[in-house]
């Protein structure tokens, strides 16, 4: 009977531990006394990130299958979230420098003030030139090993007014980092900067000292640099500026070159970012490089793109998931994206601001913690680009009026931007219908944002149910709504 008695008060005190335990580590979320605003774009209307409704939640019961639920759990959190934006390339900056003084403080509001534009806090730019700049350059004379030529006197004309320009819209502070399309051409096997080849071994302690030479270039620009990604799409021959590495060869880079030198040049903290290329490949080359302990100390996590055949439903959103649950430790982050093959007649082509909103919840969903679109101005071809290589940016300025054209794709990113703002914690979230799609962040304020998308033709009525309260309302057809609550 003793023993009987002892081991039920240890039971006892151990469920009552565990129920304190769980106490204290539940997040303090309540819709007590909360009401729902909701904000919507939608095809075949003029809602565009405008303010539709207001909601109020009330005590619900078990749901029903015939009624529709986003399900959303504050108690389980997940990644924190860094930011979202896009990329400062020349052709962007050089757009940028053509339009009128109005209409470039109406675009960096546009992009960068989180009240009368969509809040961007992250921002990519390119060391040297990529396929986005008016012609190809370097930093460097051709065939200077020791660097003593290095300058970055091209980027002061175009890039850097732009990029402090944005930060100083974004209230003073912004995520950069950068990356490289290709080696100067001596220092490749094909003596060319476009149409791919490898960086030769003799040149692999130059190329790293160039990243570092960039990154303390720039700060003495007054512009802090987050981080680099070692190598812009390494599995992509292309006929612009690229560079192949495979995933031993960047690995090895990383591990014998690039982190040693960072590290040796006081750049330790800086942020190394691996991959950069699509999602096809990535498990394959997170497993070469993470399961490396001495290249692995040296990524802070993996880039990923969106360039691989394109279809609703299917941009193997799953490799992003196993890489995740993979190496959970280590960082992804979406590093570019754009709707390739412009043309003027598809600026308001609805599909490719659903493509945005259906990686986006799918990317978050999945373990990313940021979101970089690519260009965030082009012209109106799609430019420039010095090898024709033409697409569709968020915003397009018409060079021959000065004016500036919003695409479907800046308010579905708007719909996430402007909303979850860095250090929210993403929640789990789940529909009970495929028609919808949807994610949900914690803001440090104490602000839900839930996303809510419908990608079908049909008007869906919902329940967007926290616990046991409730709120309904109803999504339009082809639409994204944020609820913000």
């Amino acid at each position: 009977m003793k023993k009987i008695t002892t081991t039920a008060l240890v039971l006892a005190s151990f469920f009552v531990f565990a129920q304190q335990k769980n106490k204290s580590q539940s997040n303090p979320f309540s819709t007590k006394g909360k009401t729902v605003e909701v904000y919507t774009t939608a095809e075949s209307t003029n809602l565009r990130l405008s303010k539709s409704e207001n909601l109020t939640f009330s005590e619900q019961a078990q749901p029903t299958e015939r009624q529709i639920c986003v399900f959303v759990n504050p108690d389980k959190t997940f990644q924190s979230f860094l930011g979202i934006g896009g990329a400062v390339t020349d052709a962007s900056a050089e757009v940028f420098a053509k339009l009128p003084a109005a209409k470039q403080q109406e675009f960096l509001k546009a992009y960068y003030n989180k009240e009368s534009g969509i809040g961007y806090t992250l921002m990519r730019t390119t060391i040297h030139s990529s396929d986005f700049s008016s012609g190809s350059y370097t930093y460097i004379d051709e065939g200077d090993t020791a660097l003593k030529t290095f300058t970055i006197e091209h980027d002061r004309q175009f890039k850097i007014p732009l990029i402090k320009k944005a930060t100083e819209a974004a209230g003073g502070k912004i995520v950069l980092y950068a990356s490289p399309w290709s080696p100067p051409a001596f220092m490749k096997s094909n003596k060319d900067m476009l149409k791919g080849g490898t960086l030769l071994p003799e040149y692999f302690q130059p190329w790293a000292n160039y990243y570092a030479k960039f990154v303390k270039a720039y700060e003495k620009e007054g512009i802090p640099i987050w981080g680099i990604s070692l190598q812009n799409e390494p599995m992509a021959l292309q006929t612009w500026e690229s560079c192949i590495f495979s995933a031993e060869a960047e690995r090895d880079f990383l591990k014998n070159y690039l982190g040693p030198t960072m590290k040796k040049e006081g750049l330790g903290t800086k942020n190394i970012i691996v991959w950069d290329h699509n999602r096809d490949l990535m498990l394959q080359r997170a497993n070469v490089i993470f399961s490396d302990p001495e290249a692995s100390k040296y990524a802070w996590g993996m880039g990923f793109h969106w360039y691989e055949t394109w279809a609703k439903g299917n941009q193997m959103f799953e490799n992003v998931a196993r890489v995740h649950e993979a190496y959970p430790n280590k960082n992804l982050m979406f590093t570019e994206g754009c709707i390739e093959k412009f043309d003027t007649k598809k600026y308001q082509f609805w599909d490719n601001g659903e493509r945005y909103g259906a990686s986006m919840i799918n990317d978050f969903n999945n373990g990313t913690v940021g979101w970089t679109d690519w260009n965030i101005l082009l012209d109106e071809n799609g430019g420039p680009n010095h090898v024709g290589n033409f697409c569709f940016a968020p915003i397009h300025a018409d060079t021959k009026t000065g004016e500036l054209i919003y695409t479907p794709s800046y308010y579905y990113i708007g719909h996430f931007s402007k909303f979850i703002r860095p250090e929210a914690k993403r929640v789990s979230t789940a529909v009970s219908r495929s028609s919808l799609l949807s994610t949900s962040f914690l803001n440090k304020d104490g602000k839900m944002v839930t996303v809510v998308m419908n990608q079908s033709d049909a008007e869906v009525q919902y329940y967007l149910c926290v616990g046991n309260q409730a709120a309904q309302t109803t999504i339009l057809p082809n639409s994204i709504q944020t609820l913000v609550y």
